[in-house]
């Protein structure tokens, strides 16, 4: 059976690969799937309503309610999922996707998105087509609700407010035109901190910048933080379930950073594990380790960091790129919720992100990657597999295949989304790291051009 599904949704070009009838046929098959209250939400895309009212239409037509929370963080949505006890939730983003690009999201009941069976049961609804209509009198109907306000509530609940308040922070919030618009700015004066906004108008061309916080798609942010005296900057992504931080000298902060500040500290508060995909950084395990922790590790994916999370009762867990996941929160990536947390570290410590930061391991870590259509990923995949076996090296195949060495370690894993084969390259040298990886991806490439 063909996939539908990726790492994150369905997504595609508008009215390429994702228009108005794939919408339409999708809500049929998810309204087949879950026969509940459904509530549906959407970033700032500009194609969101056709979408959206696609599915919604596929939805009501196997006669699911739906409520309509309109444009929203993908958090805010699935925090109302959760507690509102709706049996899905479908969000309408291609969260970081340049603007040309949409997608549909499905949420389950609990909040979290849907594991690969689930997805495969609505796939086979989707190709076979045997969705199953409603009678006339059993149409679902559209109620509206704004989920923002009571989300931003639960956010607040789980932090110390008053000890950032007291701080009396200056925040830039860059939103990246994104969904984060609507919810983040108020979250952080709700925590006491003064507020400098870029980017703060939705508008699904995304006009200031990239949805993706890149450090060349976040000069403007830098230069802001640098030149007003802000003690912290944050960027979202499109959805903005993701956040990246700036510190207050006007740098950057990897998100490997963040994540290993973040664990280390949850950890000496808490104890516990720890859980992130075999592509992070070794400076987690090193700060854990250090504070009396243990680290997991999973496959990429927020989804199945998020199972393995809620399997193993973990303390905190997330990825290198942003998206940090609080289980005494719920059970996904939650920008807002970073925000907060780093806020609280800051105000607990009494200390500057700069100074945080330093106290993180310094590694170096090189991306690159090598096309490859999606019906070669196999076996390309098991041919690098077999030949760093025949060379004797030290493998691990969780995801993809990683090789450790001395020096360090490389991930080669094939994208879950595009057409490419991502390779990972970690060392505590720049030139070692970047030679780790010039000298796999020569061995991609080959066994690319070897299967044409």
């Amino acid at each position: 059976m063909p996939r539908l599904f990726g790492t994150n949704g369905v997504r595609g070009v508008t009215n390429q690969d994702m228009d108005g009838q794939l919408a339409l046929h999708l809500g049929l098959a998810i309204g087949t799937f879950f026969e509940g209250l459904i509530a549906v939400g959407t970033d700032t895309r500009t194609s969101n309503q056709m979408l959206k009212n696609a599915a919604v239409a596929g939805l009501l037509a196997t006669g699911c309610p739906v409520v309509d929370a309109g444009v929203l963080p993908s958090p805010a949505l699935q925090y109302y999922v959760k507690k509102h006890r709706c049996a899905a939730g479908v969000i309408v983003t291609a969260s970081h996707n340049p603007p040309q690009f949409n997608g549909i999201k499905v949420v389950d009941g609990d909040g979290t998105e849907l594991d690969p069976d689930r997805e495969e049961e609505i796939e086979s609804i989707y190709f076979s087509q045997t969705w199953k209509p409603a009678s006339w009198d059993g149409v679902g109907q559209v109620t509206s609700a704004s989920p923002i306000p009571d989300y931003i509530r639960g956010v607040v609940h789980q932090v110390d407010g008053e000890a950032i308040a007291r701080r009396r922070y200056t925040v830039v919030a860059d939103c990246g035109n994104g969904a984060g618009c609507l919810a983040y700015p108020q979250l952080l004066r709700r925590l006491g901190c003064r507020v400098i906004t870029l980017n703060a108008q939705p508008d699904g061309t995304f006009p200031g910048r990239d949805a993706e916080p890149t450090p060349d798609n976040l000069e403007l942010l830098l230069s802001t933080v640098g030149s007003c005296g802000a003690d912290l900057g944050i960027a979202y992504d499109g959805d903005a379930d993701r956040s990246i931080f700036v510190d207050e000298r006007g740098r950057y902060v990897y998100g490997d950073k963040t994540l290993a500040m973040m664990a280390a500290h949850l950890v000496r508060r808490e104890g516990g594990v720890v859980v992130t995909p075999v592509s992070t950084s070794s400076c987690v395990e090193e700060m854990v380790t250090e504070a009396g922790g243990r680290v997991a590790y999973t496959r990429v994916g927020s989804p199945i960091v998020a199972r393995a999370m809620r399997e193993m009762e973990a303390t905190f867990g997330g990825e290198e790129n942003g998206g940090l996941i609080f289980p005494r929160h719920q059970y996904c990536r939650d920008g807002g919720m970073a925000s907060a947390a780093l806020l609280e570290l800051m105000a607990q410590r009494e200390e500057p992100l700069s100074e945080l930061v330093a106290e993180v391991p310094d590694y170096a870590l090189v991306k690159s990657k090598v096309a490859c259509s999606h019906q070669n990923k196999p076996a390309v995949m098991e041919s690098f597999r077999q030949r760093a076996q025949n060379e004797g090296l030290e493998t691990d195949t969780t995801d993809g295949v990683k090789i450790v060495a001395e020096e360090g370690w490389v991930l080669v894993r094939p994208s879950g989304t595009e057409p490419i084969i991502r390779i990972y390259a970690q060392s505590r040298q720049q030139r070692q790291a970047e030679q780790m990886a010039s000298r796999y991806r020569e061995w991609v490439e080959e066994l690319v051009a070897e299967k044409g």
